[in-house]
């Protein structure tokens, strides 16, 4: 099975730095995903919060924080391709700017690119290319990214690993009785316009930017699911033992005939 997977900045930085732990966490789970035999593609924020570990320049402003994404990114792989070496892994870097789904031949081509890395076992790490694309840094996180990637590049399903562990019946910062929705196969347009609300200063999505993702994804006839990505345990139990024990399932509804 083609899996992407996505983890956002909240998950990768604590304290203006990156999380190694969780990122090692992260890069386990892959490496039990592919020993179980499934392809794994992983969309990666942390480029802008990595490079302001080295050069902590104001980060309101859109011309510094790509100026940290391109500080960033390569120690962002430098970490990557460490963790992996330690599977025996080998993971490369893809930078993509959101016009080439907009065109059927560079889909094709950055398709092709990747069909040939994991067809040799390389695990391709995407991201937006935030030195000369704003949009991702703008807002975002990479959410509608990583949809684009799991429908263009013919993934089964794209899993979001957030600081938001389910979507919930309400806001749970608010209501302490709100509950986890298990399954979802239908987003209103009053949930899918709401107002962004990034939980971290490295974050720039929001719950609002995820369920985007899954309208686009269950549109296309797709999956994804969305679990905690600072306790593993449910996207573990999900995708390798079949186990629905916590997050969100979003997938299409079944029609008749």
């Amino acid at each position: 099975m083609r899996l992407v997977i996505k983890v956002g900045s909240h998950v990768l930085t604590s304290e203006g730095t990156i999380a190694k732990e969780r990122m090692k966490g992260l890069v386990a789970l892959i490496a039990d995903l592919k020993a179980a035999g499934n392809e794994v593609i992983l969309v990666s924020s942390g480029a802008v919060a990595a490079g302001y570990t080295l050069l902590p320049l104001d980060r309101h402003s859109v011309a510094n924080r790509q100026a940290l994404a391109a500080i960033g990114q390569p120690l962002l792989m430098k970490m990557y391709q460490e963790k992996f070496a330690r599977y025996e892994l080998l993971c490369s870097q893809v930078l993509l700017s959101a016009d080439v789904f907009d065109s059927k031949e560079h889909t094709q081509h950055a398709k092709n690119a990747i069909d040939t890395l994991l067809a040799n076992g390389v695990v391709p790490i995407i991201n937006e290319n935030d030195t000369v694309s704003i949009e991702e840094l703008v807002f975002g996180d990479n959410d509608r990214l990583s949809a684009h990637v799991a429908h263009h590049f013919d993934a089964k399903m794209l899993v979001i690993l957030s600081d938001i562990d389910a979507f919930y019946d309400k806001d749970p910062n608010c209501h302490a009785d709100a509950k986890p929705r298990r399954v979802v196969t239908h987003i209103s347009d009053t949930e899918l316009c709401a107002e962004h609300t990034p939980n971290n200063e490295f974050a720039t999505g929001g719950i609002v930017t995820k369920l985007q993702a899954a309208d686009y994804l269950m549109k296309h006839g797709r999956e994804m699911f969305l679990a905690s990505g600072f306790d593993l345990d449910a996207v573990r139990a999900f995708l390798l033992q079949g186990k629905h024990e916590g997050g969100t399932l979003f997938k299409p509804e079944k029609r008749e005939g």
